[in-house]
Formats: structure tokens, sequence, C-alpha cells
């Protein structure tokens, strides 16, 4: 199996071209390309594939073999993969305010719908910005889901083994869970992260943030993702972070998060409600895999 290694802010991925080699078990594969000692080693795997709803698509699995609807590092390297390999063609401007005009587009079909993508490339005719409409988020609980009164979860209390935590419960196409800190760096999130990952009150699990807010335009975070554990970035988990700060009070709607792996910029844009994020996806190394 060809493979290509690629990451974004150090979210890193397994990325397969499905335009040439189809892939019949992506969730047992997942498992062992992800593995960091036995395997090619990463965050997950993602299966950049032809679609008949837009330019292509993207599956994603995690590092345990389940697929989630959606990854915001992750769509960003795959916008850059069929930039760089021309897989197909793309369109033309692509404008945000707040985040500037990118002079390439695609369209990507995700588990979570299709998205609008615009690139940005270099002296080369390599993709190194990349701005993606993460869409609206979803605040209502049943279609985060979870398992929590009201028309909306936010700073809400939740019980965890017997502390307390104020969580604010967003969609970007799949479950966060924001948590308000002073100093995110002293959460034992190795400890925390499984077991709210694995609450009752989410029925599919959920990602997992900690927050510290900087200021009215920035703020830091850590993550622990459903069904990889601690990453240095979660895209869709800095946007679920944005909407989470503005909810609160805490932020205004353009912002800059600081993630382990880096920045990404962040605007909530009031005229059509939905979350822009622009940040770098960088290719590691390509290779092949004995997938047998």
């Amino acid at each position: 199996m060809k493979f290509t290694k690629m990451q974004a802010l150090g979210n890193d991925y397994v990325y397969v071209n499905c335009f040439e080699q189809p892939i019949a078990n992506p969730a047992e594969l997942a498992k062992k390309v992800s593995d960091r000692h036995f395997g090619i080693g990463g965050d997950g795997f993602i299966l950049i594939m032809p679609s008949d709803k837009a330019d292509v698509r993207m599956r994603m699995f995690n590092a345990d073999g389940s697929e989630a609807q959606m990854c915001g590092n992750g769509i960003r390297s795959v916008a850059k993969y069929v930039y760089d390999h021309k897989l197909v063609p793309v369109g033309g401007e692509f404008s945000v305010p707040g985040q500037g005009t990118f002079a390439a587009s695609l369209r990507i079909e995700t588990g979570a719908g299709v998205l609008t993508v615009g690139l940005l490339a270099d002296e080369d005719d390599k993709a190194r910005q990349i701005c993606v409409n993460m869409g609206r988020p979803l605040l209502d609980p049943e279609a985060i889901p979870a398992d929590l009164p009201g028309e909306s979860i936010i700073d809400h209390p939740l019980d965890v083994g017997g502390q307390v935590y104020r969580i604010t419960a967003v969609s970007m196409g799949n479950p966060h869970a924001v948590i308000f800190c002073e100093d995110a760096d002293e959460i034992e999130l190795d400890q925390i992260g499984p077991v709210i990952e694995n609450h009752p009150a989410f029925p599919e699990r959920t990602n997992v943030h900690f927050v510290h807010i900087l200021g009215p335009d920035e703020f830091s975070m850590r993550t622990w993702e459903r069904g990889s554990g601690i990453t240095l970035a979660c895209g869709t988990g800095a946007c679920a972070c944005l909407v989470a700060a503005v909810l609160n009070g805490k932020s205004e709607r353009v912002v800059t998060a600081h993630l382990p792996g880096g920045d990404l910029l962040l605007n909530w844009l009031e005229a059509d409600g939905c979350v822009y994020m622009t940040g770098p996806a960088e290719q590691v190394f390509e290779g092949n895999y004995n997938a047998d």
C-alpha cells in the first residue's frame, strides 16, 4: 500500500490516494498503521477518494479504528495533497472576511457534509496555507449528541467521578466538550480526558478540550481526542472552543488559537454563522506499507 504521511500542527495522519488504490479494510488498517512502534505512526488514517458530490471525498479513521465524521487538521492536509498532486481541477478564488483571499478552492465531501476549502500556494505551486469553511456549529443536545437537559449546553455542570466540571458542548460535525480553566498545562489530561470522553452524557463519546483564555482575541488549549488520546492539535476542536468562548462571553469572534502544535486563525462569521479555520499543512514523507 502506497501512503503519504502528513501533519498539520503536529496532528499527523497516514493518507492513501484511493484514486489509485482502493482500500477494503480501513478500520483494521487504521489501528495497524497508526501504531507508533509497529506501524507507520500517526493519530489516525485518512482516505482521499473520488466523490459524486464534490471534488474529492475524505474518510477519516481514529487510531483505535473508529470512523469520525470530520477532522479539521486532516481536511487541510487532504486539500494540500489534492492541490499539490493535481488530482482534480481546482476552483477559483475563495474570500473570507478576516481571513483573506485564497487563490484556489476545493469542495471536499466529509462525514459532516461537503465543505469548501481555500488554498494559497508558494512559489513552487505547493499549498501552504489552507482556509476551511467548517460550517455552522450545532448546539442542540440531540444533534451533538449529548444526553443533558436544555436547548443548549452552555456552562453546564457535569459530575465526573465526584468532581464537577462546567462544560459547553458543541458539534462541529463531531462532538466536543469544552472546559475553561486557569492553566490548561496543569490539567492531568491523560487521566481526566478518557473519563469525560466516555461519560454517559455523551452516547457517541466526545472530544475533550481544556481552554485558557489569554485575551479577547486569543486562547490556548489542550485536547484529548475521541479515539486517539492526547494530540498536538484538533481543528474541529479549536473551532468548537471559539464557539464556546463566544457563547460564554469570553472572546471575540475572531481569535488566534494556540495549540501545542502551533496556531490557527479562527473566525465565527456573523454573516453566515459558519466558522472559518486557517492554518498550514505539510507532507512529511511517502512510502510503502505491507498491508497483509
